[in-house]
């Protein structure tokens, strides 16, 4: 099959820091070429795949201090797409909604994965407009504020089976990986440890949006005892320190779509105490990959349960579950789908 994926110019593919869609993209991209499909990769020209690259910007935008109007490259992202768009069986967008109109106009099969959050006020009555096009959700949850969307299935992320080596036995801190954001809440990440006397190792991304909120009640906290800000890593560095934590703290307060390092930590085995936000009851196998709890006080106690745990059961729940082979092949499901639905375009008035 002759698959283009459309991925965001924010990040490279993959990223070279912190960006879950990217990373994604590159997973599954690299998934589809080793089953044997031509793949296309729409992206930044510094990203790396085994698809054939066609590159759009020159490098990631946010590392880009030369980028000032990130939806320009964006709208010539499009415009490069539909020049090609028929040499593809199907078009696979992970740019939230921005090619909408265009697909309107192009008789191409196409599919949108939705990456990020739905729970937005102006979404809904976009969607209600754009009833028409295909859309695939990452977690059963994130589809509840849209359910007049035209859903093709939900797909969960996967990750390669080698990408994180299983760490056996783990080690002697407590682990926070992400952004710093008041909906990621490591504020009570901190909390939690100091509270178990545990130390805590901090690995995240201060977005710019979120430097007054950081600079005000978060740097404060990292100046604590036991608590060390390691600041924003790549792959390179997340084995080592998803691997040799004693467990990762995910104490979000939001609806996450998805969240990747959920699956990420599984893969070394190490436990997840996440709180019951969003697509958590879906990722999470509770007792098997660790707890789910619902207030500080259970947060704590699952801390307190970690003597013991069945890391190598947690990491074979990853390798059934969340398996990138397995998203490719969900995913082909879905192009096949689409395919056989595809009708002629209409331009709606």
């Amino acid at each position: 099959m002759k698959i283009a994926q459309v991925a965001p110019l924010y990040e490279s593919v993959p990223p070279r820091q912190y960006g879950g869609t990217e990373r994604v993209v590159s997973y599954l991209t690299d998934e589809l070429v080793r089953q044997g499909h031509e793949v296309t990769l729409f992206a930044t020209a510094d990203s790396e795949t085994a698809a054939e690259l066609e590159p759009v910007a020159p490098g990631a935008l946010r590392l880009d201090e030369r980028c000032q109007d990130p939806l320009a490259h964006h709208v010539l992202l499009m415009d490069r797409v539909a020049r090609r768009a028929h040499e593809f069986d199907v078009i696979h967008f992970h740019v939230d909604y921005l090619h909408f109109p265009l697909l309107r106009l192009l008789q191409v099969p196409h599919v949108t994965t939705l990456h990020g959050r739905l729970d937005i006020p102006d979404l809904a009555p976009l969607y209600s407009e754009f009833a028409d096009m295909p859309v695939v959700s990452i977690s059963d949850d994130q589809r509840r504020p849209l359910p007049q969307a035209n859903w093709q299935g939900t797909v969960y992320h996967g990750l390669p089976l080698d990408l994180y080596r299983f760490n056996p036995a783990g080690g002697d801190y407590l682990a926070f990986l992400g952004r710093i954001s008041p909906e990621k809440r490591v504020d009570r990440a901190i909390q939690i440890a100091l509270r178990t006397g545990m130390e805590i190792r901090i690995a995240a991304k201060i977005d710019r949006a979120d430097r007054d909120y950081y600079e005000e009640h978060i740097a404060p906290l990292f100046r604590l005892p036991r608590v060390e800000y390691i600041g924003e890593i790549g792959e390179r560095e997340k084995a080592e320190f998803l691997g040799n934590a004693r467990a990762l703290l995910f104490p979000i307060d939001w609806p996450e779509p998805f969240g990747l390092v959920m699956i990420e930590a599984m893969a070394c085995g190490t436990p997840v105490i996440a709180y019951r936000r969003g697509s958590v009851p879906e990722v999470m196998a509770d007792g098997v990959t660790g707890w789910i709890v619902d207030d500080m006080e259970q947060a704590v106690a699952a801390v307190e349960r970690l003597e013991g745990f069945d890391r190598r059961r947690c990491r074979e729940h990853f390798e059934r579950h969340f398996s990138a082979e397995r998203m490719a092949r969900d995913y082909l499901r879905v192009y096949e789908r689409v395919r056989e639905s595809a009708a002629p375009a209409r331009l709606a008035v």
